[in-house]
């Protein structure tokens, strides 16, 4: 079975939405990306439609934007 991937610039809201998603999904069916920590992933974030963070791409490919914490323009810097 796929995972949900969660994206996230690691600021409060950011850190809050990721222990929503957490609680709502299980750890277990989650991977979660800190693309501040590991910005090569920025890539693949853009390619699977994130335009801001923090964001939820689904196991199908959805992408659900959260509480918008920053854009991606902003992240990258």
């Amino acid at each position: 079975m796929s995972k949900a991937t969660f994206y996230h610039a690691g600021c409060s809201v950011c850190v809050s939405a990721e222990s929503d998603v957490i609680n709502l999904i299980g750890e277990e069916n989650l991977n979660i990306v800190d693309i501040t920590q590991d910005r090569n992933r920025i890539p693949e974030a853009e390619t699977a439609g994130v335009q801001s963070v923090p964001a939820l791409v689904t196991a199908n490919g959805n992408v659900l934007h959260i509480n918008f914490g920053a854009s991606m323009a902003d992240v990258i810097g």
